[in-house]
């Protein structure tokens, strides 16, 4: 559809910006002089996409090569979804405004479970067959990638192959092989497909059979094509400081979720809390050096007139060089009044001084997480911090001016009581009684508290990966409880969904068997689950009664010996490893951080990063 007719349906919708393209720093190229058209699809709004750090790296990377052009995709708003189908207009790329249809590539990334139903949506909006088997090498090849293609077992069928891991060199590698075969005139995906899976982190569904037992558990899960190996193993970037970074990124004409330069400072984790998937699939940890970061930093801001920087990482304290990027980075933010804020912080080395610096410019609040609301629940899962830490913190924070403070705990989690649960209620107190320490003539006023909780999730590749799910019944319970025990009006509690949690958790853990059910959930019209306004719980569970499915079977405590849908992935720590930490958990074992002492984990086998230092 031409532009003029696109411009007459923006017209009509809500963030016309969405879908104009044209900001400054996106590239812009010639579709006859590049090889390969590569849409990077976030299947969800771009305000949401375009925060995402993943998106700015391989953007960037690919656009550098003179062969290939990637430009972006998003999930039109359902106002802007129903005039495209309305006006019979596909789904279409940013840059060039092209249907994504005549792309070569379109790369899915899959950051959390609840974007399946727009991943299926978004296909059929484009006029590509949903299905793998449905797509002949007329259509574009479909991969996905993201932490959820750890176990995308739900919308396998969906996907040509996955891309596990860290993308910077295995996109590259991928994009060469396609070339090199749709050079050779397309004859057979099958054949391209096979070159593919012998790369190192490249996962072909199609190449796996997965057997059944009569109870429902899975049998087996084997390769049916010699190219496919027993085990696919993520990638990962062994030299951090030397992976490729943007030194420019697009910014965008509206209002995006995150809209400042961020700064990656390292990758991986060193804590081993039990319930943190990103804290395990992330590991070696491997950090970027201050000098390198100061002099991205540098770049980013002349390139993008942002004026705020964030450092980002799973725990942003955990970085040794800390210190001296953030003296480095303060002589230019001061004298710029640019703001610089330091999420995921560690309740347990915690420093005011660090805090006074950064916050020079403006003054923000500040998340903690203690996750549990007892000592022996913070222990079994292993989050390593006691009650001494996190109202040492407080104090500081509070006799430092900070009167606006949010505490994040889960619950649902593995061997919780209701006493764990009330434990939260008293903490939060003991918070709130630390201000009140205070001469009134020396705190500040109005003070905050927020007491935030979600529900706990069994997510592949944690100790907790075998664990039942709390029901919803017993998760609104406990939010009860929790009600009921936080006395003061000073302390605001908000919680989380248990129905949208209730969806992600058996996706997570699910099979292949699912898919079914996505693709008739998004025929009765489910999309956009993760926003309030358009989830319709109804309606998927009126799809996995249509298609004969019991959804709280995957919610169901796992045995050890039982083949879980991921088994045939590895993130490169060992399943004992995990066994390991699961019986710990039982008996409120604590494991020591990383630099403490190693645990053995598995990771060393990279022979890179934390392991090696």
């Amino acid at each position: 559809m031409a532009f003029n007719e696109r411009d007459k349906i923006l017209t009509k919708v809500q963030k016309p910006t969405r879908y104009t393209g044209g900001e400054i720093n996106s590239v812009m190229k010639n579709p006859a002089d590049v090889d390969v058209r590569y849409g990077f699809v976030f299947p969800d709004t771009y305000e949401i996409g375009m925060s995402h750090l993943g998106i700015k790296i391989l953007y960037h990377t690919l656009n550098e090569r003179s062969d290939t052009w990637c430009e972006r995709v998003f999930a039109p708003w359902s106002d802007m979804e129903a005039l495209m189908r309305e006006n019979g207009e596909k789904l279409f790329a940013l840059e060039s405004g092209d249907e994504v249809i005549d792309f070569d590539i379109l790369g899915i990334t899959l950051q959390y479970e609840l974007c399946y139903s727009n991943v299926v949506n978004m296909l059929d909006l484009a006029g590509i067959p949903v299905l793998a088997k449905d797509r002949d090498e007329s259509y574009p090849i479909i991969c996905g990638g993201g932490p959820c293609a750890y176990n995308a077992e739900p919308v396998a069928e969906v996907f040509d192959f996955f891309m596990l891991g860290e993308g910077e060199e295995l996109i590259h590698e991928t994009t060469d092989i396609y070339i090199e075969w749709k050079k050779s005139g397309k004859k057979d995906k099958k054949s391209f497909l096979e070159k593919l899976a012998q790369l190192d982190g490249v996962y072909v569904p199609s190449f796996y059979d997965v057997l059944y037992k009569d109870d429902g558990t899975i049998k087996s899960i084997t390769p049916n094509n010699p190219t496919a190996k027993p085990v696919v193993t993520k990638r990962i970037m062994a030299d951090f400081d030397k992976t490729p970074a943007p030194d420019k990124i697009i910014v965008p004409f509206g209002e995006v979720v995150h809209d400042r330069v961020m700064l990656e400072v390292f990758r991986g984790c060193i804590r081993g809390c039990r319930f943190c998937q990103a804290g395990y699939v992330y590991r070696p940890v491997r950090e970027r050096r201050s000098e390198t970061l100061t002099k991205l930093a540098e770049s980013l801001l002349s390139s993008s007139g942002y004026d705020e920087i964030s450092l980002s990482s799973l725990s942003t304290s955990d970085y040794r060089e800390l210190k001296c990027l953030t003296d480095n980075l303060l002589r230019i933010t001061e004298e710029k009044k640019i703001g610089l804020s330091l999420p995921s912080l560690r309740i347990d080395n915690f420093s005011l001084e660090l805090m006074n610096k950064v916050q020079k410019v403006r003054k923000t609040g500040i998340t903690f997480a203690p996750e549990a609301g007892t000592q022996r629940l913070r222990d079994v899962i292993n989050k390593n911090i006691n009650e001494d830490n996190i109202l040492k913190s407080v104090k500081l924070l509070f006799s430092g001016g900070w009167t606006n403070v949010k505490l994040y705990f889960m619950i649902g989690l593995p061997t919780e009581t209701d006493t764990d649960v009330e434990g939260i209620a008293e903490l939060s107190e003991k918070v709130l009684g630390e201000y009140f320490a205070i001469p009134k003539e020396e705190r500040a006023k109005n003070i905050n508290i927020t007491v935030s909780t979600s529900s706990f999730i069994p997510k592949p590749f944690t100790a907790f990966q075998w664990e039942k799910q709390n029901t919803r019944e017993e998760i609104v319970e406990k939010q009860d409880i929790l009600k009921r025990t936080i006395k003061s009006k000073r302390i605001r509690y908000n919680w989380h969904d248990n129905k949208t949690s209730y969806l992600e958790g058996i996706f997570a853990r699910g099979d292949r068997r699912l898919c079914k059910v996505i693709l008739e959930a998004v025929r009765l019209g489910c999309r956009f689950d993760g926003w309030d306004e358009h989830f319709a719980f109804d309606k998927w569970m009126q799809a996995f009664a249509n298609c004969g499915v019991d959804p709280d079977w995957y919610l169901r405590k796992r045995e050890y010996d039982e083949v879980l849908p991921w088994d045939h992935i590895s993130v490169g720590i060992t399943k004992s490893f995990f066994l390991k930490e699961s019986e710990k958990a039982q008996r409120a074992e604590t494991t020591p951080n990383c630099r403490e002492k190693c645990a053995g984990c598995g990771v060393a086998s990279f022979k890179t990063g934390g392991c090696y230092e």
